[in-house]
């Protein structure tokens, strides 16, 4: 995959991290990334706060110059992202104001390209089984809140790859990468954006209203696809800490970082060194945890294949007394059961396997095979279903194992 390549005014500079960690991303991934020639600002909010036209102009220039290599175009940044949809969409649906456009930036520009953002490339452009594939060190034992921000995904008629209110896909990125996807009510509130410096009482507020509600639900850790997100949940989280009198020490991830840490790459390969709140020493705690749940996978599946064959003799046994067959389960309750394993991978997940690591690890391989398997059992017998999914959650850390080997 080849993409035109729009880095902005931050992945070089106060997004660094960002750019550093999505290139190596997509060198991991396959993607070859060319950088948009001569490339301006797209403008940003300063840009749709002055003038319309302006507004569109400026992501207009960028566009069209891409339109000529005939390639769709990466924005990892979420305001750049949305204002080159923003512009798509109206050179799409208004004929006169294209004409004005085109005679501003004096270049033709039909729209013919796509705009496509981070989580949108992972989640649906490269999909979650490739990126599953290239995981050899798990993050299982991370509890993340993904953090999408107002931008990413609004308004659906100008994104439209992800619901405006639920959005999943840094969330299905997460849990391929082995880590806990935390469920929490503020994933697409505003962080308060530039209200942080121009109006410090009110944005400052946002940013702890964010960190105290990813706390309140569990998470350990934050992942955004956001660089202005990003600086203000990490640079600026000590300032809501001294203005609310509390402590939150949260460490803020880029979603490439992960996905480049999971695929292999030293966390200081992608800048984690360089965050406010220091967000190393938690990845070493992840680590050791998902050597502890390989631990406890391999016991539990070892007992479990034990029991397994000593419950296997048995009716064995039994049938050839009896001459007949265990019988299948209700079709209407396997059918129950696939629905709630494929709507609701995480919390089934929980049911299946105590561990909450594990459980993570079994919720990031759920494909359609497993799913059935796991539904026919869950329908038929409980327990045998739980020593599948610890099989599964085994196989799966043992192929992790032997990929990082």
């Amino acid at each position: 995959m080849k993409l035109a390549y729009y880095p902005g005014c931050s992945l070089d500079g106060s997004g660094l991290e960002y750019g550093l960690s999505t290139r190596r991303t997509a060198a991991i991934l396959g993607i070859e990334l060319e950088e948009i020639e001569d490339w301006n600002c797209c403008g940003a909010t300063s840009g749709h706060n002055t003038n319309k036209l302006l507004s569109l102009a400026l992501p207009a220039r960028n566009l069209a110059i891409a339109e000529k290599s005939g390639l769709d175009i990466l924005a990892p940044c979420a305001a750049c992202y949305n204002r080159f949809r923003t512009t798509e969409h109206a050179m799409r649906h208004d004929r006169k104001l294209k004409e004005k456009i085109e005679a501003i930036i004096e270049m033709p520009y039909d729209a013919r390209q796509e705009t496509v953002s981070i989580p949108d490339l992972l989640a649906n452009k490269i999909g979650l089984e490739k990126i599953r594939e290239k995981v050899v060190n798990s993050l299982a034992g991370m509890k993340a809140a993904c953090y999408y921000g107002c931008l990413l995904v609004r308004p659906r008629e100008h994104t439209g790859f992800d619901d405006t209110e639920e959005p999943q896909s840094m969330d299905q990125v997460i849990q391929a990468l082995g880590a806990q996807a935390i469920d929490w009510p503020y994933k697409t509130e505003c962080c308060g954006a530039s209200l942080a410096t121009s109006r410090p009482d009110v944005g400052t507020k946002m940013i702890y209203e964010v960190l105290l509600n990813a706390q309140a639900a569990g998470a350990e850790c934050i992942v955004t696809a956001c660089p202005l997100c990003m600086m203000n949940l990490d640079m600026r989280q000590k300032a809501a800490e001294r203005a609310y009198k509390t402590k939150f020490n949260i460490p803020i991830y880029y979603i490439t970082q992960l996905v480049a840490i999971a695929c292999g790459d030293a966390p200081k390969t992608v800048g984690i060194d360089k965050h406010f709140v220091e967000a190393g020493k938690y990845l070493d705690t992840v680590k050791i945890r998902a050597a502890e749940a390989k631990a406890a996978a391999e016991k539990a599946a070892q007992e479990a294949a034990a029991k397994a064959k000593a419950k296997g003799a048995g009716a064995k046994e039994k049938a050839v007394k009896t001459g007949g067959a265990a019988d299948e389960p209700d079709p209407k309750k396997v059918a129950g059961f696939v629905a709630a394993l494929t709507k609701n991978p995480d919390k089934m997940a929980a049911k299946l396997v105590a561990d909450p690591a594990q459980a993570g690890v079994l919720a990031s391989i759920l494909d359609d095979k497993r799913i059935g398997k796991l539904a026919h059992l869950m329908a038929k017998d409980m327990e045998l279903a739980q020593k599948a999914a610890a099989a599964f959650v085994q196989q799966e850390l043992k192929r992790q194992g032997e990929c990082q080997d």
